[in-house]
């Protein structure tokens, strides 16, 4: 049974920072570590004590983790950056709150003796002969541990403390990650008693000159020791003990958004219930209740399918109305989780090969309980959400597309637009003219100009990109269609099956990204002020395009006026993108089974800077080239130039790690390492820059993705380099030496290139139909017992229609009964599969314990 964490965290603000600047602010950013490994950066902002960054993270860690750490930090331009405060959470704080932390922490000052990390190698045994005892400890090396000196690496030594004796090994200089394989052994007196007395091994950073500084420490309890007589193996360090160092708010307090999801994941044979449940109602909708109306026909056949239903009313009732365990889901879930359950069952359906009938399944049903067009899909619904995270799942690369154009030369000019006369600055008007600054009139004119220019790149793009749309996406966009003209047929309603399309597209999909470009990866950076109020804008402007312009006019914002002509005149062109849009065969359709995107299709791209050669010892500036790279689920490409015809591949099958580089390496930043084996089981690195943290992180975080599923993944690595016959990190001068770090190669972001895992996401289904188990049994089986009137409704239909109205309500509620059962029993069944589980892991760890 695997295990998986998922720690999903959110910076949302900070407030009374301190003043760190001759100016009196700050420039407030924020490092996020989870377990001393950076894993985010928030972006800076400049001359502020009450800093909003709105940053949200997923981190995918299977390995699990000790602590989560937030630190403040403030940019300097000069020197290096002044640390404000941090907020450290250890895991077990973190789990105990099941809801999740959303709250204000104060920071606290930041003590050295806690910034500890790594693990240690060690040896215990009970050595016991006729008339002695003794102790035997064998110290063989340590690894990752934290860097204490300007060079990036520490002089460890390790010391052992057993009944007032001390010994020290001896200091391994330059590295974090020391091989001693020193043995040491104490005699254990007779009588002496045991209880309470334990045994610690430190390590420190020995220095020339002052004091020493600490690196961490283990304590073994003697009695414990004894009882199992040996103990070896990896050994997580830690800090003396610690003494909170809370200064009362006087450091200032970031406002953070926490929750971990940790589970176990079951073999696929126990999810398959639960997922046929899920599938019954959406592949044969009409399955028991139609029998004697029209046949529905559904056809799955590989990769295509021809879905297509005539649901007329029934004898028994409307469908529609009907209770199946997929939509007593969405009445267990809250208007908060709905988003992720919305992208699991997406998920879980794309693997199925059933993403349309799927996606048509809940949009006929939210069409047709619509009896108000105005109000179709503007709720927070399963169905509106399902829609929303399709298309980010599969059209994601589209949007880049279409898109990233624009949005770079957005940031790339960083004009001065507005049109609000209440916020115009004409202080800030110089870079729009030579001439000096504009007047009013001048700025709201030169805004006008330079806005329908970004507006029309943005519009042209969109309407020419027929051919680019997914055309999975192209088909459940004609299935929607479909059903609102059904719907709503009146000619009254002429524009509907076009609000419906365009609502899901460019409210939903492009105007969202184009707002906040960072959070759909078109940037790796937020927008600065001047940039983001461009971009609000043009958000505006493409929404009400979206909305047909039926809202132009009615709003407060009356200075949008002039931009009024240009939307009208593109919604014809909207209409006829949305035509051609979905003027597609189903037959041909083609859908994703394993993973979101087409093998071919680019998940990331951009110049990197990689290192000239293997064999180069000497790191200069000509050391690392400037390239550019893509990288799909199949190969990993580079070239100097995006334009450049010929390029270098690496098959993606071939990696067998993806992890970061010490910076002493090569004296350089934000390095990571891409290590794969040829043909011939040989083993190549390629050593690659990148500008900044975040993009290291989002480039491990994708290649790993794309080989998660490589079988050769290697256990270990170094994390430095092998340069002037020995290797940087542990020293060994053997190149061919076994890592002395261990891997990271499970370690993700979450994003939308998410590989699927079926097993993963039905896990999230059934945690919440857990946590709603007591409702649905509150709702729809207790109200049998408690003996509810099933023929209400029936009997206030006149004595012409009661037999019938108490046939159909006696049919709606043992159907809606019969549901809810099966769906319980289901759930009962994964429940008692998980604790079976847990029984046998904890018999396995204590036999492991027996066993000396």
């Amino acid at each position: 049974m695997a295990k998986n964490t998922s720690l999903y965290f959110r910076i949302i603000e900070g407030r009374n920072l301190p003043a760190k600047d001759v100016s009196g602010t700050s420039d407030p950013y924020c490092i996020v570590k989870v377990d001393n490994e950076i894993v985010a950066r928030t972006a800076t902002v400049w001359r502020n004590l009450n800093p909003f960054w709105g940053e949200e993270y997923t981190l995918h860690l299977p390995m699990g983790f000790h602590n989560l750490s937030f630190y403040v930090m403030d940019e300097d331009t000069i020197g290096y950056d002044d640390v404000i405060g941090k907020i450290s959470l250890n895991k077990e704080h973190i789990a105990a709150h099941l809801r999740g932390i959303d709250n204000w922490i104060n920071l606290t000052r930041i003590n050295p003796d806690e910034e500890i990390q790594g693990e240690i190698h060690l040896g215990l045994e009970i050595l016991q002969e006729r008339h002695t005892k003794a102790l035997r400890c064998q110290l063989i090396e340590a690894r990752d541990l934290a860097p204490r000196d300007i060079s990036g690496t520490s002089d460890p030594f390790a010391r052992v403390v057993f009944n007032n004796k001390t010994t020290e090994t001896a200091t391994i200089k330059k590295t974090r990650f020391p091989h001693w394989n020193e043995v040491f052994e104490f005699e254990l007196e007779d009588g002496l008693p045991t209880e309470g007395m334990s045994f610690t091994v430190e390590v420190w950073d020995w220095d020339m000159v002052g004091k020493n500084d600490f690196l961490g420490k283990i304590d073994f309890n003697l009695d414990v020791l004894q009882k199992t007589q040996m103990a070896k193996g990896w050994f997580r360090l830690l800090p003396f003990e610690k003494n909170e160092d809370d200064v009362g708010g006087k450091l200032g307090a970031l406002r953070l958004k926490i929750r971990l999801a940790e589970d176990r994941i079951l073999p696929s044979m126990y999810y398959q219930p639960l997922i046929d449940l899920l599938v019954e109602p959406v592949i044969t909708p009409a399955k028991g209740v139609a029998a004697a109306g029209p046949t529905i026909r559904t056809t799955l056949s590989g990769a295509s399918q021809d879905y297509d239903a005539d649901l007329a009313s029934t004898d028994c009732l409307n469908w529609v109305e009907d209770m199946t365990p997929l939509t007593m889901l969405e009445e267990v879930t809250t208007v908060e989780s709905r988003q992720d359950v919305a992208v699991t069952l997406v998920k879980i359906f794309l693997g199925q090969g059933l993403v349309l009938p799927f996606l048509d399944y809940l949009n006929m049903r939210e069409v047709n309980k619509t009896t108000d067009p105005n109000t179709l899909f503007r709720s927070n619904s399963l169905a509106s959400k399902a829609m929303e995270q399709f298309m980010k799942l599969v059209g994601m690369p589209y949007l880049h597309e279409v898109l990233r154009h624009v949005i770079n030369r957005i940031f790339d000019e960083k004009k001065y637009i507005e049109l609000d006369p209440c916020k115009i600055d004409l202080n800030k008007t110089r870079r729009i003219s030579f001439k000096g600054s504009l007047s009013e009139a001048g700025v709201r004119e030169c805004s006008q100009e330079l806005l329908k220019s970004y507006l029309t790149d943005v519009m042209d793009a969109i309407v020419g990109s027929v051919e680019q749309c997914p055309s999975v996406m192209r088909v459940a966009f004609k299935q929607l269609h479909k059903r609102v003209e059904e719907q709503f047929s009146e000619a009254d309603n002429e524009d509907v099956k076009y609000l419906a399309i365009s609502g899901f597209l460019f409210l939903r999909f492009f105007a969202p990204a184009i707002l906040t470009p960072k959070l759909f990866s078109l940037r790796d950076h937020h927008a600065d002020t001047r940039t983001g109020r461009t971009l609000l804008l043009l958000a505006k402007a493409v929404q009400s395009i979206g909305n047909l312009g039926l809202q132009l006019g009615h709003g407060k914002e009356q200075w949008m006026t002039p931009l009024h002509p240009f939307i009208l005149q593109s919604v014809s062109c909207v209409k006829d993108f949305l035509d051609k849009l979905i003027d597609i065969d189903n037959e041909g359709t083609e859908l994703q089974q394993r993973v979101v995107f087409h093998p071919s299709v680019t998940i990331k791209e951009g110049y990197l800077h990689k290192r000239k050669a293997e064999g180069v010892n000497l790191v200069t500036r000509f050391t690392f080239k400037k390239r550019y790279f893509w990288l799909s689920s199949e190969t990993l490409s580079y070239a100097k130039t995006p334009d450049w015809q010929v390029r270098s591949s690496i098959p993606v099958q071939r990696v067998c790690a993806v992890e970061r580089v010490d910076e002493n390496a090569f004296q350089q930043l934000h390095m990571m390492q891409i290590i794969t084996q040829d043909s011939e089981a040989q083993l190549h690195i390629m050593y690659i820059q990148c500008k900044n943290v975040n993009e290291l992180n989002q480039w491990l975080s994708a290649v790993r993705k794309a080989s998660i599923y490589n079988e050769r993944m290697l256990p270990s690595f170094h994390p430095g380099s092998y340069r002037s016959n020995r290797w940087t990190c542990c020293l060994h001068t053997d190149k061919t030496v076994r890592g002395c770090s261990r891997t990271h190669s499970a370690v993700t972001l979450g994003d939308w290139s998410d590989p699927l895992d079926p097993d993963v996401e039905m896990q999230t289904v059934y945690k919440q139909l857990l946590q709603g188990r007591e409702k649905l049994k509150k709702k729809y089986l207790e109200s049998l017992d408690a003996g509810t009137g099933l023929d209400q409704e029936g009997r206030s239909q006149g004595d012409g229609n009661k037999e019938a109205g108490v046939e159909r309500n006696r049919c709606f509620q043992d159907r809606r009964i019969s549901a809810a059962a099966r769906l319980l029993d289901v759930i009962q069944d994964l429940e008692r599969a998980h604790q079976a589980f847990e029984r046998r892991e904890k018999e396995e760890q204590a036999n492991e314990m027996l066993v000396p």
